[in-house]
C-alpha cells in the first residue's frame, strides 16, 4: 500500500516553455512553508522497462544504444540498458513492456514479474517507470530486434550471461539506473541463477 503524505505543496501555475518529443514546463509551486518557487519539469509520459532472462541458459537480454545524456557529459554514448520505452496512449504498462521487448530485443514475452512503479528522476521529470522481470526461452526469440527503423535507435541486442552481469554490477560498470535495479532485483529474487 502506498502512503501519500499531504504536505500542502501545490502547483499554482504551469507554463509550457517547449513542446516536442517531451514537454518542458516552468511550474510555480507553493511549498508547505508558504514559499513560492519556480521549478522546471520535463514531461513525456510514463514508461515501462523489462529485463528478460532465460533461467535454463543463465542469460539475460539487454540493448546497447547511443544516448545523448552520457555523450553530453563527455562519456561514451553507447550504454547497456534493459529495454524500455514510453507507454503508448491507451496501452497498459504490461503491454508496453511486451511491445518494447519485441521491438528492441526481438523477444516475445508472456509472463511478467512486476517489481515497482518508480520515479526515474523525480526532481525534474514526471516519468514514472514500471519495472518488470520476464522469463523467456530461446524459442521466444522470434525477431531480430534492434528497434523500429523509423526511430533510428541503433540498438544492438546483447544476450549476456547472468554471471557476467553480476560481475559488471559488482565492478560498478552498469551505468543505467533502471538496469542496475532490475539486475539487482533478479539477483535477490533468483540468486541461484547467478551461482
Amino acid at each position: 500500500m502506498t502512503v501519500v503524505r499531504e504536505t500542502g505543496v501545490k502547483i499554482l501555475d504551469q507554463k509550457v516553455i517547449y513542446q516536442g518529443w517531451g514537454r518542458f514546463l516552468l511550474l510555480t509551486v507553493r511549498l508547505a512553508n508558504g514559499a513560492v518557487v519556480s521549478r522546471q519539469l520535463e514531461d513525456h509520459g510514463a514508461a515501462a522497462a523489462v529485463l528478460p532472462y532465460d533461467a535454463a541458459r543463465g542469460v539475460a537480454l539487454l540493448a546497447r544504444m547511443p544516448r545523448p545524456g552520457p555523450l553530453f557529459c563527455g562519456e561514451g554514448a553507447d550504454i547497456m540498458e534493459a529495454c524500455a520505452g514510453i507507454i503508448d496512449p491507451g496501452e497498459t504498462p504490461e503491454a508496453g513492456a511486451r511491445r518494447e521487448a519485441l521491438e528492441e530485443l526481438g523477444v516475445r514475452l508472456t509472463d511478467l514479474e512486476p517489481l515497482a512503479r518508480a520515479w526515474s528522476a523525480p526532481g525534474g521529470s514526471s516519468e514514472a517507470i514500471w519495472l518488470y522481470l520476464a522469463p523467456y526461452a530461446a524459442a521466444d526469440r522470434i525477431a531480430p530486434g534492434g528497434g523500429l527503423e523509423a526511430e533510428n535507435e541503433e540498438i544492438e541486442v546483447l544476450e549476456l550471461p547472468l554471471k557476467e552481469l553480476a560481475r559488471q554490477v559488482d565492478a560498478g560498470e552498469v551505468r543505467d539506473l533502471k538496469t542496475l535495479a532490475l539486475i539487482l532485483a533478479l539477483r535477490v529474487r533468483r540468486p541461484e541463477l547467478f551461482a
